[in-house]
């Protein structure tokens, strides 16, 4: 079941992003769980992969995308009509909460589960429409590449239509991450990349 935020997402969502000719509507009510259940905790070694962006260009996951960073990385494809649109929907707010941090200390990362019609021109207008800033980037590939990016961060699943409803925080200097499984509020996304700034500080 959704949450009563998670709907009010959802709604927004819809009615902020109208499917366009070219994006045909998929049935995606057969997603992974959309509650905010659980999060979890790993330490990840992200690999060096090449991806490629919203504008067509090739970039190193790590080193150029993530970098030395906290990193809010969604994963989402754009013909998806329900939970892709509310985790969007949630990166928009979370642009507007980080003001200033973004960039200089935060990224925001929206990777396609399906760069086989996801391309960077789909992509750039799918960011458009939900006004990303030049901080938020948007990333595809070629297919092996982009699997190999998801898998290293648990975020893979062979029918790109079951992947996983998660939101990952992830600190690009340590590999320390936490997985929020569902909708999770703004604030409780930007909790966990304080906890995560705080333990860099504690170290």
């Amino acid at each position: 079941m959704m949450t009563r935020y998670a709907r009010a997402l959802t709604i927004a969502a819809w009615l902020a992003v109208p499917i366009t000719p070219g994006m045909a509507a998929e049935d995606h009510s057969h997603h992974a769980s959309v509650a905010p259940a659980k999060s979890e905790r790993a330490r990840l070694k992200l690999p060096n992969v090449r991806l490629t962006d919203h504008d067509g260009r090739k970039v190193d996951l790590r080193a150029d995308v993530i970098g030395d960073r906290i990193a809010v990385i969604g994963f989402v494809y754009t013909t998806c009509t329900t939970v892709c649109p509310v985790t969007t929907a949630l990166f928009a707010q979370l642009q507007n909460k980080l003001g200033e941090r973004l960039g200089s200390q935060v990224r925001l990362v929206s990777m396609t589960v399906d760069p086989l019609r996801d391309t960077p021109a789909r992509l750039k207008d799918y960011a458009a429409r939900h006004r990303a800033g030049a901080e938020w980037r948007w990333l595809t590939g070629d297919h092996a590449d982009v699997t190999q990016a998801l898998q290293a961060l648990g975020a893979y699943n062979a029918d790109f239509t079951r992947h996983p409803a998660m939101i990952l925080v992830l600190d690009g200097r340590s590999g320390e991450s936490v997985r929020l499984f569902g909708f999770p509020p703004p604030d409780a996304i930007l909790a966990q990349v304080d906890n995560l700034v705080n333990a860099r500080h504690a170290k």
